[in-house]
């Protein structure tokens, strides 16, 4: 199904939460890295809010405007990877799990923000900022679960090399040159529906209940 041109005010519902979500996850992970010694992304201009610097041409334009003008039941989309040097990092092994989940972990506490717009903004009656703040708690939820996924280069992954001794990571990391390939398989499998999606409801309903 092709959905039609939508207007201004629908572009700004989704364009906005989703480009605030994926900047804000590239610079969760600079920032971190920066903390703990590695200057990489800094001393690359990468170390900041401006998302100019981290839109990616495909992942944060061009999949998006796809899955949103095909009709697709899920918006996604990603940025420009912030690059990481883990030798430079103060604790190599420890720290690449604080860098992993800072990205994660900025995308669920983003949907707490949302969640808040949504408590202020009821009085003000603004269904635009209401639908926004309400596409801005599902987008953040689904990069936050989504990212976790254990799977190169996904920041799980991260998580799951961290933990592995040397050798054993050594190979698991080997799977990041087919990480895309198997990660759309999984995609066509159902995986997003089947897995990502009933948590992210789940999740979804629970904040929302707050609301009640």
């Amino acid at each position: 199904m092709i959905l039609p041109m939508p207007d201004f005010q629908t572009l700004l519902i989704y364009a906005i939460p989703l480009i605030f979500a994926i900047t804000v996850h590239e610079f969760a992970h600079g920032w971190v890295a920066n903390q703990r010694g590695d200057s990489t992304a800094r001393m690359l201009g990468r170390l900041t809010l401006n998302p100019i610097k981290h839109i990616d041409p495909v992942g944060t334009i061009l999949m998006p405007a796809i899955l949103f003008f095909t009709g697709s039941p899920f918006l996604f989309g990603w940025a420009k990877p912030v690059p990481i040097n883990f030798n430079a990092l103060k604790s190599p092994k420890q720290d690449m799990i604080l860098v992993a989940l800072a990205g994660p972990v900025s995308n669920f506490i983003m949907a707490l923000l949302w969640l808040l717009v949504i408590v202020f903004t009821l009085n003000l009656q603004s269904q635009l900022l209401i639908d926004m703040a309400h596409f801005g708690i599902a987008i953040n939820l689904v990069l936050g679960v989504f990212n976790l996924l254990p799977l190169p280069p996904l920041d799980g992954s991260r998580v799951v090399s961290a933990l592995l001794p040397n050798h054993l990571a050594y190979r698991y990391n080997k799977l990041e040159a087919y990480g895309l390939y198997i990660l759309l398989g999984l995609l066509f499998l159902g995986i997003f529906e089947r897995v990502i999606l009933p948590i992210v409801n789940f999740i979804l309903n629970y904040l929302l209940g707050l609301l009640n």
